[in-house]
């Protein structure tokens, strides 16, 4: 007989098993059985050894305890227990067949399946993992070519069970304490499936099924929702994997997924006192879209980057935390700059080549005209890098027309060139390494709208409306930027912004004959103006904020000096949102628009940038900080700009779009061009194969312009002059605006733009505005009252509004007891303001319809303001009480002005009077 594990002779026979063996064999098995019990609860036998893995496993078909076949154990081992239904299949089964691209997590592909390779060395190692939006449906906020939200990630393993975990870096213990914090504050799971194949027997890796991102990782079920009000969901057995792509430091996953819903319902027989939504009108049908997302695994630098602390004297996009390591410091927060990793290659050099630039891949779908305009827009920036001693810093290259690969994955920054049914912005976000701030990638979306819809302006043949973007689309664009909160999470509207101001100048420039459709002057204006948005966004993604108050430190003077403006442009800063430079009549042309770096931007980028020896950063940086009062260094963010939310912006010199260091002085001069611009449209008789649109958009245009102006005219009243420095700085943190240019302000609101004067039109020209017949969903009857309102209203519901009359309460308190004899009080305006609006009834003059109806909207806010509960007290119960003072005064007014004038003024004048008396008799319940 053969030895155990020996098949012996093959000819030799097997006898069958007897009564007396199979008793023998059960002993050995209850014997077995309990040695297995004592090594498991004894303390002195050695412990089990863990079971094998199931890679390996004796082969299927071989006898595991048959005598004189391979692999026979002896008959003193115990049985093998039956194998695990549950347990992963070989990882060699699960991947036979399969295409295999090798990278930081390895891809497998075979038909239709995807699986993502793990190495146990990569469990609970952190990765960048980031979504982009690389296809969409092309309305309301929904745009390809978007950057979609990043995070610090890691693969985590419990049992047969994979999870993808998105780290908590909101909160840390960077000095110590990490335990701690991690436990008070959660991750996220993002996705989750079953482990896929045992462990590969060499690699120590396992295969995960790549269909757990086929989920809503993105959250666009609730911005689809957030949009249509319609409950969209995602259609996994719809969607499917497009590409893949995989390298040392990159996995990424071309996804198109499926949302639908199941119905839409039908409209409501009445309508709702909000209006609903209408289904997307971009699809074919309405249940149904497809959007594409780009999942990137992006490895994590092995060694971070070296930080940089944020000074709050100059702006740049930060990688925000709470540091809870030590409780001595009083304020936890730390705020690391966002940067590109740029070191020297010649650290010695004054003017070195960086170890690795900075390098934009312009899309292939940009037009070829339009390249040379986009890269001169990228390579500006090397101004600024120059300056610190970086030679071709920023490069820029063109992807190929034939090329396999898209720049929307993790590793290449690029400018994509989009397009959407109403889209007309721009937006420059990024994708950072939290641990340092460093900027790992940037993908600029451009649309399409900035060239075609401009030169379509000149010829006049496109709707203007396509380049406008809805408040709630911006909201949706600008939830796609991530989900951590502080960091880029500024939406840019610049370009969308910047459309409507080109709007303006052409149609002043195309109505005076100085630039005609298919012209050179018509190009280079284009051309100028895709340069000064690509110059924007990168400043975005080089890690700037915006400055708007960059534009206040070039002078009016400067801006109409051709060769100033040619050498440093019209700003501080391309950061800020620029205006058009448009003469008045008679006056010489200097530069339209911005067309270089301000001073600003060489500061900025010096901070962030600049090669500084470790032990001399801190003493470098607040140097280079302290510049804050350099002529050209004036800087100030979204926040105090205001204008969303309760943020209503205080300081008058920062503000989006205005130009030079009298802002008030550049609203006027916008004005007698609008109404230039009016008159000269109504002398221009239409002609045959004009676009019917032609005239309602140039009368657009012109309130367009006006409605901003009059908002912003309005923060002169009650505003404070702010200024960013240390605390113990000499110059004050913020100061009352002028007492004389706050009444200027006023009287420019009185005599300007509440003037039914400024609002004439010939009947002719009313009588000739047409619509677009060939459109069903055309525009109706054009009301200029209405419009008229909305610039109106803008500057009234500003001087109304409680924080400017608290401001206005608090001024005294900001100045010394000999200047607050000038100080302009509440009372006075509020006195010039109703004055000014009901001024018909001290003269005795016919009141005009358009100024009937300013008179009734005031009547509006008064009713507002002295009814609404609260009011009467708090910090605006002085205020309250002023206000009330001269609403009694105008009922006294308006009993005096009855019976006279037309039937229209005595019947609106009786109407008011009956109006406020009712709201002066009003009980109001005070808290």
């Amino acid at each position: 007989m053969g030895v155990a594990g020996d098949p012996g002779p093959a000819r030799q026979e097997r006898r069958p098993m007897t009564h007396r063996d199979t008793i023998q064999l059960t002993a050995i098995a209850a014997a077995a059985l309990l040695l297995t019990a004592c090594a498991t609860t004894g303390t002195s036998t050695p412990a089990a050894a863990p079971a094998a893995p199931a890679a390996a496993q004796a082969p299927a078909g071989a006898a595991s305890g048959a005598p004189g076949s391979p692999g026979a154990t002896s008959p003193m081992t115990a049985a093998r227990p039956p194998a695990d239904p549950t347990a992963p299949k070989p990882f060699a089964e699960v991947s036979r067949d399969t295409k295999r691209q090798d990278g930081l997590f390895p891809i497998l592909r075979k038909d239709e399946k995807v699986w993502l390779e793990i190495p146990r060395a990569m469990l609970n190692k952190p990765f960048l993992f980031t979504i982009n939006i690389s296809s969409s449906i092309g309305e309301r906020g929904f745009y390809a070519s978007q950057m979609g939200p990043d995070v610090m990630a890691e693969w985590r393993r419990i049992g047969n069970n994979i999870q993808l975990v998105a780290l908590n870096t909101k909160f840390r213990g960077e000095g110590g304490g990490k335990r701690a914090v991690e436990e008070a504050f959660s991750p996220s799971l993002l996705a989750a499936g079953p482990v896929a194949s045992a462990d590969h027997p060499e690699r120590k890796s396992f295969l995960v099924d790549a269909g757990l991102l086929l989920s809503d990782i993105p959250g666009m079920s609730t911005r689809l929702e957030m949009a249509y009000r319609l409950p969209y969901n995602v259609d996994r057995g719809n969607s499917y994997f497009e590409s893949t792509r995989a390298d040392a430091q990159l996995s990424t996953l071309n996804a198109k997924m499926h949302y639908f819903t199941p119905r839409i319902p039908a409209p409501p027989l009445v309508a709702p006192p909000v209006p609903v939504p209408t289904p997307p009108q971009a699809t074919p049908d309405p249940r149904s879209m497809f959007m594409g997302f780009v999942f990137n695994f992006r490895a994590l630098p092995e060694q971070a980057m070296s930080t940089r602390r944020a000074d709050g004297r100059l702006g740049h996009f930060t990688e925000s935390f709470t540091d809870l390591s030590d409780d001595s410091k009083p304020n936890p927060r730390v705020h690391y700059v966002n940067r590109w990793r740029l070191e020297k290659k010649d650290p010695n050099a004054a003017l070195s080549e960086p170890v690795q630039p900075i390098v934009y891949w312009m899309d292939k779908n940009i037009p070829p005209k339009y390249r040379a305009s986009v890269e001169a827009g990228i390579l500006e920036w090397n101004k600024a890098f120059e300056k610190i001693g970086f030679k071709d810093a920023v490069v820029a290259k063109q992807q190929p027309d034939d090329a396999d690969w898209d720049n929307m994955d993790a590793s290449h920054a690029s400018i994509r060139w989009f397009v959407g049914s109403d889209v007309g912005f721009a937006i420059g976000p990024s994708h950072v390494d939290p641990r340092s701030g460093e900027i790992m990638d940037a993908d600029i979306g451009m649309s399409d709208v900035f060239a075609r819809g401009g030169r379509s302006f000149i010829v006049e043949d496109a709707p203007r409306g396509v380049s406008s973007l809805g408040e709630e689309a911006q909201a949706l664009a600008a939830l796609n930027q991530g989900w951590r909160e502080g960091r880029n999470a500024t939406y840019c509207t610049y370009a969308q912004d910047a459309a409507a101001e080109m709007d303006f100048a052409l149609d002043i420039l195309e109505a005076r004959g100085d630039i005609a459709p298919d012209s050179p002057e018509a190009d280079a204006f284009i051309q100028a103006r895709i340069k000064d948005v690509i110059m924007h966004e990168v400043g975005h993604t080089l890690g700037l904020k915006h400055n708007f108050k960059a534009s206040t430190t070039v002078t009016q003077a400067q801006l109409k000096d051709k060769a100033y403006t040619d050498a440093n442009g019209l700003s501080g800063s391309v950061m800020d949102y620029n205006a058009y430079n448009i003469p008045l009549e008679g006056e010489a042309p200097t530069s339209y628009n911005n067309t270089t770096l301000g001073s600003y931007d060489y500061w900025a980028i010096e901070y962030a940038y600049k090669q500084i020896p470790q032990a001399q950063e801190a003493a470098e940086l607040g140097r280079i900080a302290a510049q804050n009062r350099v002529p050209g260094h004036a800087y100030a963010d979204d926040a105090d700009a205001g204008g969303f939310g309760p943020i209503d912006g205080m300081d008058p010199m920062i503000n989006r779009f205005d130009l030079g260091d009298d802002p008030l002085a550049y609203y006027k001069k916008r004005l007698k061009l609008t109404q230039e611009l009016w008159a000269r449209v109504q002398n221009r008789k239409p002609e045959a194969g004009d676009d019917p649109l032609r005239q309602r958009r140039q009368l657009a245009s012109g309130f367009s312009q006006l409605t901003r102006a009059s908002e912003l005219v309005g923060k002169y009243v009650g505003g404070m002059y702010t200024h960013r420095d240390v605390p113990g700085a000499s110059v004050p943190a913020m100061r009352p605006v002028d007492p004389a240019k706050q009444r200027e302000a006023l009287r420019f609101l009185a005599t300007g733009l509440f003037s039914a004067d400024s609002f004439r039109f010939k009947p002719e020209f009313l009588t000739s505005l047409t619509t677009d017949y060939v459109e069903f969903n055309r525009a109706g009857f054009v009301s200029i009252p209405t419009a008229v309102a909305r610039v109106q209203l803008s500057a009234m519901d500003r001087l109304l509004q409680p924080q400017t009359a608290i401001r206005l309460m608090e001024l005294p308190n900001y100045v010394s007891a000999s200047e607050r004899k000038s100080v302009i009080s509440i009372n006075e305006v509020y006195g010039t303001l109703q004055s000014s609006i009901w001024s018909e009834l001290k003269t005795g003059a016919e009141i005009d319809p358009l100024r009937r109806n300013l008179q009734r909207e005031y009547l509006r806010r008064l009713q507002a303001n002295l009814t609404r509960g609260g009011a009467a007290s708090g910090q605006f119960a002085d205020a309250y009480a002023v206000l009330r003072l001269h609403a009694v005064q105008l009922q006294s007014d308006l009993r005096a002005a009855q019976g006279k004038g037309s039937v229209e003024t005595r019947a609106h004048v009786a109407e008011s009077l009956d109006m406020l008396s009712s709201v002066l008799k009003a009980t109001m319940t005070r808290t």
